[in-house]
């Protein structure tokens, strides 16, 4: 008797310190965020911007692994409005993604609250508006994650840290640009690039001799920029999530959505030195921004003359710096498992996806189509029409997996391919014009494994990289090339793939993965959150 009594005190023991270290582990980190329309002046002049608590950018987040996140937003423009997670995989909870394929958006002068875990992260990532083309106006920011104290990182310890949000910047506001797309038009060329939120008068302070963590995101609306720091060496460590093998850049391209970690030491005599953004891929309109890295002490300005960058338009330049991005196949993830312990390149490909892009022309406006469909979200969001089995929203017939014949009109449509949970794929993004093209994925992962000029064909599997690729979730198509993915779809959901370029992205250049299975399980899938909104065929649904 004695010893049972010992026996459940000890399981009793062991419950309660398995319950304090999920509680010590997985925090939860409450935000109360209110969008509001505001005055900035990025460009020296005042413009219409769309601020968060007041601010532009928004808050950065910084989260640790497997951290909860509670975001209540409060809607105080004069139109709908919603965040989605750029990178965040929303494990079981694509119901938290916040795009309108998921998503009812939020009205005007209301709320809404996001609850998800980055669960098993660690890395750079941005959020921003998903909404018409509120991005333009603001509403985006970092969002860091930090690995729990438990995992060790394959590097030394940096003695400081800084988020850097680069992206194009318009002199129109987010109204007249969505008015502009509206009417059937091109957007004009941006007007500059900016360093968090400013135009050549961002400061970070560090002290000499001293290592920083840099974490550069490219938040803009359509321009690749190579990004590099005066006098100073950068040390790739982290790729969108990724650790990668730490080669040292004197500069680097990052494209629309991509996300990168560097480490830069302070190694070089105390002064001032430019951080500097210049455009790629844009002909002859070369935008520069530049900001300062400054020495703690320092009063001297940055010499001159600046870095110069690759030349603009050398994709050859950027294509072989690109292949030089490695997986660190013995670095921890997340978790303390190697991220070589997944063996992407011995796993059987079930099915191949070749997605090729293309301008059009529908009903006499401009529009952008992926094999031949040119994406419209209905009014209804695909998750709930999934979930409530309501008819009438979407099939899986409209878009195939390849291009149709040369010739055949692009057509209006909702764009929806099915998959089983845990389908392995193989996605080929092919790029037969004169642009450079980024694609984004929600929901999981992907591996790059190759990109070349031209066309793809079945022979091209015989580059592909198929050891130490980069896991990502967002990746570049070079103009009048292929791009080469390989993912496995293990998160059940409806998941946005689409153009990180937001001109085509809103005209149409966008479609969902429905990645599905027959058993309804919270293991697999959160069910519908208590705070859900409904719109469209939806709109009659219970609100519980």
């Amino acid at each position: 008797m004695k010893q049972r009594i010992l026996s459940w005190v000890f399981l009793g023991v062991l419950a309660c310190w398995g319950a304090l270290s999920v509680i010590a582990e997985d925090r939860y980190l409450y935000f109360t965020w209110e969008i509001t329309n505001g005055t900035i002046y990025p460009l020296g002049f005042p413009q219409q911007g769309i601020l968060i608590n007041g601010q532009f950018p928004g808050p950065t987040i910084e989260a640790i692994t497997n951290d909860n996140i509670l975001v209540n937003v409060i809607n105080k423009l004069d139109e709908k409005f919603l965040i989605t997670w750029s990178g965040i995989k929303q494990r079981r909870t694509s119901w938290q993604d916040g795009v309108l394929g998921t998503n009812c958006p939020i009205p005007p002068n209301s709320n809404w609250t996001y609850k998800f875990q980055v669960k098993d992260q660690v890395g750079t990532y941005t959020y921003f508006p998903s909404t018409k083309i509120h991005k333009a106006g603001g509403g985006f920011g970092g969002f860091n994650i930090a690995q729990r104290s438990v995992i060790s990182i394959p590097y030394p310890a940096p003695d400081g840290e800084f988020t850097l949000l680069i992206g194009d910047w318009y002199k129109f506001n987010h109204r007249e640009l969505r008015r502009r797309l509206d009417s059937g038009k091109h957007l004009p060329d941006p007007d500059s690039l900016l360093i968090n939120g400013q135009k050549n008068a961002a400061v970070f302070t560090g002290l000499p001799g001293k290592t920083y963590k840099l974490r550069v995101s490219n938040v803009g609306l359509s321009t690749s920029f190579n990004f590099r720091i005066q006098g100073h060496d950068l040390k790739l460590i982290e790729v969108e999530g990724a650790h990668t093998i730490m080669e040292s850049y004197t500069s680097l391209d990052v494209h629309v959505g991509q996300s990168v970690t560097v480490l830069v030491t302070l190694n070089g005599p105390i002064a001032d030195y430019a951080i500097i953004a210049s455009s790629r891929f844009t002909g002859p309109n070369l935008l520069n921004t530049t900001a300062i890295l400054r020495y703690a002490g320092s009063n001297t300005q940055s010499p001159i003359p600046l870095p110069q960058g690759p030349p603009t338009n050398d994709v050859q330049w950027s294509m072989e710096q690109a292949r030089t991005i490695r997986l660190n196949l013995t670095a921890n993830a997340a978790r303390p498992n190697p991220q070589g312990s997944f063996h992407y390149g011995t796993i059987p490909v079930v099915r191949t996806l070749i997605l090729a892009n293309s301008e059009a022309e529908i009903d006499g406006k401009l529009r952008y189509a992926v094999n031949g469909i040119s994406h419209v979200n209905p009014n209804t969001p695909l998750k709930l029409a999934d979930w409530y089995n309501i008819p009438g929203v979407f099939d899986l017939n409209t878009i195939k997996d390849v291009p149709p014949p040369e010739g055949t009109p692009a057509k209006l449509g909702t764009s929806v391919i099915g998959f089983t949970l845990h389908d392995f794929v193989e996605i080929v993004f092919q790029n037969n014009e004169n642009y450079i093209q980024s694609w984004h994925m929600d929901g999981s992962s992907f591996y790059a494994v190759g990109f070349d000029n031209g066309t793809w064909t079945p022979d091209a599997r015989k580059t592909y990289n198929l050891i130490d690729g980069v896991s990502r979730y967002t990746v570049q198509v070079y103009p009048k090339s292929w791009s080469a993915i390989l993912v496995s779809l293990d998160n059940k959901g409806m998941w946005n793939l689409r153009s990180a370029i937001w001109e085509r992205r809103y005209l149409g250049q966008d479609l969902y993965l429905r990645v599905w299975n027959n058993e309804q399980s919270v293991y697999t899938e959160t069910l519908v959150p208590p705070n859900e909104l409904y719109c469209g065929k939806a709109k009659h649904l219970p609100k519980s």
